[in-house]
């Protein structure tokens, strides 16, 4: 597919999305804010000043609010709270008030106000609870949880109980959920919706899926809410085939899916890699006529993009009225990982030139980079990161480490590496990566017991590239501790991926007969990765007994791979069994199996410039082929002989010369 055509359409989108509704509708209600603060005095409107301190407070206007506020104090003899007949429309004020400042940031003018309040409701207390707790300031919230309880006069309700509960979002909260699930029970408000739908959020967020489910199944009256809570927790919890199955349940009910139950879903489709279902609930969306939502056009683009259909991905992000931040992302992402690498970089640079970049564009472009990518453009990159401060985000720095490791430049990486403040356990990933990717594997090791020192938790990732600088350096004991200790001490499932690297080592160290037996002990398929690493391991060593076994297997499980004719080839030219040799090749052609063209890059003043095996395209060949035959003959001058052993052979020649 060519993707080029998706640039043409980008400077309309940027306009969109710069003249957005929301944007004009902002600026309206500022004006609307500052018309109503000259007014005030002349009509007294309780419900719309409260609406006016609501929107105050979610848009962070702080400064409009205060002056609402200014207003309220000098007019006080219509906003006072002693004043019996208007109590209730004063009392919703005062609330907003502290709605407001809360949410502006202004904790402390909130607790004044509410101090100041001779008469006070649970929404004045809800509020204060869920000002703290969104800050995260649990001690001061659970406090006002606290004295609202043992004041006597105020009861905590469903939205108390709400309040703190969507707060309650990570793991080392769980006992919180499961102390207000009991106030709940106790209470009598297991029957509430709202409530036992949070509780269902809350604990799917803090990881406690088997609970959330529990309490999911208790409920007796469910809404899309709550439908939609448990899909989504499932999906974000990456169970995605039991998310999948509560949607199909809920489709059997009453109950409409919403967009965001939708957006869940399509999560759930991308995890699974499912494109046939991805595609069935794109018809349900275009039904429901949600087609529009900017939530499911970025999941639509997103499932697309993991199921290698960039066309489809590139015409939803064609026809989008509107485009935000992550909806750019993903499109970026898309391009990046599905090979349109150039694409993806074109649409970066128009992306920079029109609208206000963040760290997770910048994050995404970094994906691109790889051994054919210029440095010059990962380095003008790595400039912007810095322009923009956004070498303090984790995802940006873990992505130039790659960048400038994948481009060659490994001390680069080092530099950016130490550089950060904050590093997680992926920046740890990638620059122990980086070292084995250079041949630094000792090194690779040492930064592995920094890594523990710090009480930084190993992932799946981490033990992979250990054991891939064990095989490089030859530490076959050394490796197998590492996969003893992925197992039985942290917990860690090895992939075929892991596997492979187990046998890469053992075959690198001369253990093929060791490395045999280790994929006839395995309990999964082995599949091409591990036969592949057996094969070329043989082809190192120049057995053919083990590498026909492992090129049997290779051919079982990926019939048109090259790699078991070419690398049996080289192993019976290394032999001089040419007979064998000549069949294998022969069998190859018979096949219609190609070999894959062999290519080296090399960047010099900012071009990449590629080649093949007796290439003779590029302008400066001549130049080039005469500088080798002055090297070779050097070399030679100084004793070099060629390791026949070592020595691959044109096959694309040979099987022109059988046909």
């Amino acid at each position: 597919m060519k993707a080029r055509w998706v640039l043409s359409t980008f400077n309309y989108h940027f306009s969109s999305f710069l003249q957005s509704s929301f944007v004009r509708n902002r600026c309206q209600s500022l004006r609307n804010l500052s018309v109503y603060t000259r007014n005030v005095g002349i009509a007294v409107n309780y419900v719309e000043t409260s609406r006016l301190l609501s929107l105050c407070g979610r848009g962070g206007h702080l400064g409009v609010g205060s002056s609402l506020h200014a207003c309220i104090i000098k007019h006080s003899e219509h906003f006072n709270l002693s004043n019996q007949i208007n109590i209730r429309n004063v009392l919703v004020v005062w609330n907003s008030l502290i709605f407001m400042y809360s949410n502006c940031g202004e904790l402390s003018y909130a607790v004044k106000v509410f101090d100041e309040m001779p008469i006070k409701d649970a929404i004045s207390w809800n509020s204060m609870i869920s000002g703290y707790l969104k800050v995260e300031e649990f001690e001061m919230g659970f406090g006002f949880f606290k004295k609202m309880h043992s004041s006597g006069n105020f009861r905590f309700d469903p939205a108390t109980l709400t309040a703190i509960l969507s707060a309650c979002d990570k793991a080392d909260l769980l006992s919180v959920i499961k102390l207000i699930h009991c106030l709940v029970l106790l209470n009598g408000y297991e029957r509430e919706i709202p409530v036992a739908n949070s509780l269902i959020t809350s604990y799917f967020k803090c990881g406690c899926h088997i609970s959330g489910r529990r309490v999911f199944d208790e409920v007796s009256q469910s809404n899309v809410i709550t439908w939609t809570a448990v899909i989504s927790g499932l999906a974000q919890r990456q169970f995605y085939e039991e998310s999948f199955n509560i949607f199909l349940k809920m489709r059997s009910g009453s109950v409409e899916p919403n967009s965001l139950t939708y957006s869940s879903l399509l999560l759930a489709c991308s995890g699974l890699r499912a494109l046939k279902e991805g595609r069935q609930v794109h018809g349900l969306v275009l039904k429901s006529g949600f087609q529009s939502d900017l939530c499911i056009e970025s999941a639509l683009m997103d499932i697309y993009s993991k199921c290698n259909s960039m066309e489809d991905a590139c015409r939803i992000f064609e026809a989008a009225e509107v485009l935000d931040e992550v909806s750019m992302t993903v499109i970026l992402v898309g391009l990046a990982q599905n090979g349109f690498e150039e694409e993806a970089v074109q649409l970066f640079v128009k992306m920079v030139k029109s609208i206000e970049i963040d760290p997770n564009m910048v994050s995404a472009i970094l994906g691109v980079f790889g051994i054919e990518t210029s440095l010059a453009l990962g380095q003008q990159i790595h400039s912007l990161v810095i322009k923009k401060n956004f070498e303090v985000n984790a995802f940006v720095s873990n992505g130039l480490i790659n960048m400038y490791s994948k481009c060659g430049n490994l001390e680069e990486s080092v530099k950016v590496f130490h550089q950060m403040v904050h590093r997680n356990s992926v920046s740890w990933n990638s620059m122990i990566v980086a070292l084995a990717r250079h041949g630094h594997g000792f090194e690779a090791l040492k930064l592995y017991e920094k890594m523990q020192l710090e009480g930084v938790e190993p992932t799946d990732v981490t033990f992979l590239s250990l054991l891939h600088a064990c095989s490089h350096i030859g530490s076959v004991e050394k490796g197998m501790e590492f996969l003893y200790s992925m197992t039985n001490v942290h917990g860690i499932t090895p992939r075929v991926e892991h596997y492979a690297c187990v046998v890469d080592l053992l075959g690198r160290a001369g253990c093929l007969n060791e490395a045999k037996r280790f994929i006839e002990g395995l309990h999964v398929d082995p599949g091409v990765l591990v036969w592949q690493a057996l094969l070329g391991a043989c082809s190192i060593h120049g057995d053919s007994i083990i590498g026909r076994y492992a090129a049997d297997h290779l051919l079982l499980a990926a019939p048109e791979s090259p790699a078991p004719y070419v690398l049996m080839a080289n192993i019976y030219s290394s032999e001089g069994r040419w007979e064998e040799r000549a069949k294998i090749i022969k069998k190859m052609k018979k096949m219609k199996v190609k070999k894959e063209t062999g290519m080296s890059w090399i960047e010099l003043e900012k071009k990449v410039h590629s080649f093949v095996v007796g290439d003779r395209i590029h302008p400066q060949s001549e130049t080039i082929y005469h500088v080798l035959g002055e090297l070779i003959a050097l070399m030679s001058d100084e004793g070099y002989v060629p390791d026949e052993r070592f020595l691959h052979y044109d096959l694309d020649q040979d099987c022109k010369e059988i046909c």
